[in-house]
């Protein structure tokens, strides 16, 4: 969810206010996933290497993550959205861990749309991680080095529980993924806007929609392979 700042800086207004309209944003993709059934929405908030900002810009972002939680918990629990945190949630402190603990918890059985919200989180950081529980595994004698494959390290890394994204979005103009999911997106389909984050509309989301629908997944197949594979649809006279 990137440009939050360059909008406000557009603007000649502080980041804080392009981070609050940013906050915007979310609802309008959490609406655009629950209208079309789109069960799983993972917003990329806050990067492990975010603690690195300007303490004042931080210190603001977790006030609004503080106000989000106390706000919208409820209408997402309405709503049949089950509400999770992944990434390093220590680093956020005794109270709003407790907060965030207490949503999860409040919208656990939630099935309309697993919203995942990335927190202090970084792909490598995901990785070494499952790596660790792994190592502690083998360490403990549950677990043998030579069983551990690709299965054994994905039921370990953030979403285990998720099938892997099939769309990446990023708005703002940059052409990477920046440390986001890295062990999950490895055959997602990525598209990047321009648009900074809190400008992003339902239009372009069906864009990005359109053009996921209009790409050929192989998954290391060829087409011809692909094709052989999919359902026939019988045709009606």
């Amino acid at each position: 969810m990137d440009g939050n700042g360059r909008w406000a800086a557009r603007r000649r207004r502080p980041r804080a206010i392009g981070h609050r309209a940013g906050a915007r944003t979310v609802n309008l993709c959490i609406d655009f996933c629950l209208e079309r059934g789109i069960e799983a929405l993972t917003l990329f908030a806050f990067s492990s290497e975010n603690w690195g900002r300007p303490e004042d810009e931080v210190g603001a972002l977790m006030k609004l993550f503080l106000g989000a939680l106390d706000r919208e918990v409820g209408e997402l629990h309405r709503r049949g959205v089950r509400l999770r945190f992944i990434g390093e949630r220590a680093r956020f402190g005794e109270a709003l861990g407790a907060r965030m603990a207490a949503a999860e918890a409040q919208t656990a059985g939630n099935t309309r749309l697993a919203l995942n919200v990335a927190a202090s989180y970084g792909g490598r950081q995901d990785i070494a991680m499952a790596a660790r529980a792994l190592a502690q595994d083998v360490a403990a004698g549950r677990l043998r080095p030579e069983d551990i494959d690709e299965a054994a390290v994905g039921a370990r890394v953030a979403l285990a529980d998720l099938p892997a994204p099939d769309l990446f979005i990023r708005t703002g103009g940059d052409l990477r993924i920046s440390n986001f999911l890295l062990w999950q997106l490895a055959y997602t389909e990525l598209w990047f806007t321009p648009t900074l984050w809190p400008e992003l509309g339902v239009a372009e989301l069906e864009q990005a929609l359109a053009a996921y629908g209009s790409r050929e997944r192989r998954f290391g197949l060829t087409g011809e392979q692909i094709a052989a594979t999919a359902p026939h649809k019988e045709s009606i006279e």
